[in-house]
This record gives C-alpha cells, sequence and structure tokens, in this order.
C-alpha cells in the first residue's frame, strides 16, 4: 500500500462506533447560520467545526467604509464574500454541514444557493444592533424554513435576557431564542442542538 495513503488511514480503535459499523451510514443535514455584519459568524462555524473550516475571508479595505459600518467592531479586519462552511458530528451518527452566510447586503444574493436543501437556520444577533439581524429573519419567514435566534454575547457589552430581545425582534413564541457565546465550542452546540431539536419539531417527517 502507498505510505501517503496509509498515512490517512485511521485505525479502526480510533473511529467512532457508528463508523466502525459498515452497514449503515451516518445522517448528513445541512443547517445555515446567518445574521448581519460582523455578528460571529465566521467565529461560530470556526468554533464547533470538527475539520478545518472552509472561509471565503477577504481584506476590507478603505472602499467599503460608507457601506460597512464598523462602529461596533473596530478590530474587524476581514469579511466573508462568499460562505463558511464546517462540519460537525452529533449524537453519534448525526453529521452536521455547517454553512454561513456572508452578512454584508451586495452578497445577499448568494443566500438562495446557500440556504437551498437546509434543514434550518441559526440567526445571530448582536444586542447593539440588533436592526442588523432583520433582513435574515424576514427571509426565513419568508422562505418556511425553521430557524432559531442566537444572541451572541460580546464581551463588554450589556447582558439581556433571552426573552427581552425577543420582545425587541418581535419573534413569535414558537421560535426559540438563545443566549450564547460563538467563541465557546459548547454553547455553539447547544445552539446546534436547539435548532436541531426546533426543525424536527417543525418538520417531523
Amino acid at each position: 500500500m502507498d505510505s501517503a495513503v496509509s498515512e490517512l488511514l485511521v485505525p479502526d480503535e480510533e473511529l467512532l462506533p457508528w463508523q466502525q459499523d459498515r452497514s449503515r451510514a451516518p445522517i448528513a443535514t445541512k443547517v445555515v447560520v446567518a445574521g448581519g455584519f460582523g455578528v460571529g459568524k465566521t467565529t461560530f462555524v470556526s468554533a464547533v467545526s470538527e475539520i478545518t473550516p472552509l472561509q471565503t475571508e477577504a481584506v476590507m479595505t478603505r472602499a467599503s467604509e460608507a457601506t460597512d459600518d464598523l462602529s461596533a467592531t473596530p478590530e474587524k479586519l476581514t469579511t466573508t464574500v462568499a460562505m463558511d462552511f464546517g462540519r460537525i458530528t452529533l449524537d453519534d451518527d448525526l453529521v452536521l454541514y455547517v454553512f454561513g452566510t456572508p452578512g454584508q447586503q451586495r452578497f445577499w444574493f448568494m443566500w438562495d444557493d446557500i440556504v437551498r436543501g437546509a434543514i434550518g437556520a441559526i440567526v445571530l444577533a448582536d444586542t447593539r444592533r440588533l436592526t442588523d439581524c432583520f433582513p435574515a429573519l424576514d427571509y426565513f419567514e419568508s422562505c418556511g424554513i425553521p430557524y432559531i435566534v442566537a444572541v451572541n454575547h460580546f464581551e463588554g457589552t450589556e447582558s439581556f435576557d433571552a426573552e427581552d430581545v425577543r420582545e425587541a425582534l418581535t419573534v413569535p413564541p414558537h421560535i426559540p431564542v438563545v443566549i450564547m457565546d460563538a467563541r465557546d465550542r459548547l454553547s455553539v452546540i447547544d445552539s446546534l442542538l436547539g435548532l436541531v431539536a426546533h426543525a424536527l419539531e417543525a418538520c417531523p417527517e
């Protein structure tokens, strides 16, 4: 066997139970992370992905100063121009493919392609600029795709209860609203589990 190929093979004892069972394949599902510019979508995908995430980050230039508001995130130097992509295995044989959408309005034309086939979406919100997530909320409402709202709590900002955010965004009672930290893997996983549960409840078939 070619040495390069053999190095890629994982010993059976290091595989998960479902990976050792050749009679079944994992259930693969697609979820989308959306929201306004600089809300933490790339960080969200990077924190949870078990593979090196695919990122389409471009360095921000002075040309975008008139359209991209950096007042809440002055340290932001790059922006997603296509999508972010990562993968995580949950519940033994459930694999989630996580796609992050670009936040700026000039890239919204890509959303239809990114969202196609998704079981649900997470709309990230920043309490300093809640209005930035309205386009994503309107989009998923109009598409009929199950979604939850995840408030990404930025360090040094005021903390709000989930129900306060729900009221401010006029999110319906049946839509879960959670407080999380996009930098924290466990917090992100909890959000994803919440989305999967909500999607199953909304579309049990």
